[in-house]
């Protein structure tokens, strides 16, 4: 889903692509991240592979899209225009361009905060951040994210939400613009300087 957000010169490699026509691959994407129109729920799955060897595995796949999904219409005018059209998420992934400014904007905000440290993101639309034990005795991370909405209204997710098995992570959307990041971040840096966690 996010094959098209990519940055500093990463490349999106598709498994279907690696595995040739020996093994069943099941590729899925969709409209809401690279082609910026979340809430459509437009989205794909091309199959490739030994479709004969798994034949009755997707006659239930189809079965239950038949009976659990139903057409959006609207947006399957969207799916068109959007794949054949103008790829407007390639000036925004650019130097200069709004999603790699953001990003940028998180990662250095972020490490700067004394016992936060995260690695750059190379695709997507978040990042990571570490909570140093050392610096936080964060216990639940659950906690952690609850407090933060509730004192500063900043909304993240907790790292065990994304099987992250210690509490010592949590997983921050880049997508605001620069002012609210750096605002939301700057908050979030006081917060952290007063939090015991426990």
């Amino acid at each position: 889903i996010y094959e098209k957000i990519l940055y500093d010169d990463a490349v999106h490699v598709n498994l279907a692509g690696l595995t040739g026509d020996d093994v069943l691959c099941l590729t899925f994407s969709g409209l809401s991240k690279a082609y910026r129109v979340c809430g459509y729920r437009a989205g794909w799955m091309a199959i490739s592979g030994p479709k004969k060897e798994a034949a009755d595995y997707l006659e239930g796949i189809n079965l239950l899209a038949n009976m659990r999904l139903c057409a959006n219409v609207p947006a399957q005018h969207a799916i068109q225009t959007a794949l054949g059209g103008y790829q407007s998420i390639n000036d925004l992934i650019l130097p200069g361009g709004r999603l790699l400014e953001q990003r940028n904007k998180a990662y250095d905000m972020l490490n700067a905060i004394p016992g936060v440290s995260t690695q750059q993101a190379r695709g997507a639309l978040y990042l990571f951040p570490k909570l140093d034990p050392e610096v936080y005795s964060i216990r639940d991370d659950e906690k952690f994210v609850l407090d933060l909405l509730k004192e500063q209204k900043i909304l993240v997710s907790h790292g065990r939400a994304f099987n992250w098995v210690r509490p010592d992570h949590f997983r921050m959307v880049t997508l605001p613009n620069v002012k609210d990041i750096e605002e939301a971040i700057g908050r979030m840096g006081d917060f952290l300087s007063r939090y015991q966690g426990n």
